[in-house]
């Protein structure tokens, strides 16, 4: 049920320790997205220091939500829970 989920945007990282920890973490962290059920794509791209550009599109709500959950209790989701985030999503249900 639903529709196409997108999120975009920026995750950006304070200083050059935590850039370490996110190219540390997010080969293993892309594999495992892009593994997932549903998802139609997944791409962190350097965006210029300090952000990366984030595209995410999960074919719905249901499979968004999963990936959520997924990720809050993964090694990327603990290593990177304080990095400031600015994305936008589009698609969920209301």
């Amino acid at each position: 049920m639903g529709g196409i989920v997108t999120l975009t945007g920026r995750i950006f990282c304070a200083d050059e320790t935590e850039a370490a920890v996110l190219r540390t973490h997010l080969p293993a962290h892309v594999d495992l997205t892009r593994a997932e059920a549903g998802c139609l794509r997944f791409e962190v791209v350097p965006a210029g220091p300090p952000a990366w550009r984030v595209d995410e599109v999960f074919a719905s709500a249901e499979a968004f939500r999963a990936h959520q959950a997924r990720v809050a209790g993964s090694d990327w989701g603990r290593a990177t829970a304080g990095f400031r985030r600015d994305y936008r999503i589009e698609g969920m249900d209301e």
